[in-house]
């Protein structure tokens, strides 16, 4: 258990300039987590295997599709990670390795206008995929049966629930680097 810890350590308050509520470091660290089954549920539409959606179209060749649906699982995953830095250090003071802005302080606006254009972007995105589970809107890809269309729903929740989270970890951010201690 010891080697675990060090691989990663719990935020301390050394770590940021101001501390970190708890509730942020919790969602923080479970955004990695809501967007894995989604990332999965991918994986074998990588392989050709259409896992029950009724498509007009054929998919296309796996040589083509199975970069494109890992490389789209990584940068999911990326981003994911990426929000750690609302509640880390690294998302304070840039970490010394990357170039020309290594070991500078960090903007905090830097941080928090793509945070916000990001969890708005991928709310705008998603908003098509969520509006035809509530019957606002029709559905653009059927399948051939609720066997299919339930496990579909229940590994592609949980990712609905990224844009909110990054919300509220970014507002966070803002509250903790932007506001004087007495108005917090």
């Amino acid at each position: 258990m010891k080697i675990l810890n060090t691989l990663h350590p719990k935020p301390t308050p050394a770590d940021t300039e101001r501390p970190v509520p708890r509730w942020a470091v919790r969602i923080a660290y479970a955004i990695p987590w809501v967007l894995l089954p989604q990332c999965l549920w991918r994986l074998p539409f990588g392989l050709g295997f259409e896992m029950g959606m009724l498509d007009e179209e054929e998919m296309p060749a796996v040589w083509i599709s199975l970069p494109y649906v890992l490389m789209l699982s990584a940068i999911t995953e990326a981003l994911g990670l990426l929000c750690l830095g609302l509640v880390r250090g690294w998302g304070e003071v840039a970490p010394a390795w990357l170039p020309f802005i290594g070991g500078k302080r960090l903007s905090p606006y830097a941080v928090i206008v793509p945070a916000t254009l990001g969890g708005l972007a991928v709310t705008a995105f998603r908003a098509p995929v969520l509006l035809p589970w509530f019957g606002l809107l029709d559905e653009g890809v059927g399948f051939s049966n609720v066997g299919w269309l339930t496990p579909a729903r229940v590994c592609v929740a949980p990712g609905m629930l990224w844009e909110p989270m990054l919300l509220a970890l970014t507002y966070a951010y803002w509250v903790r680097r932007c506001r004087p201690a007495a108005d917090r």
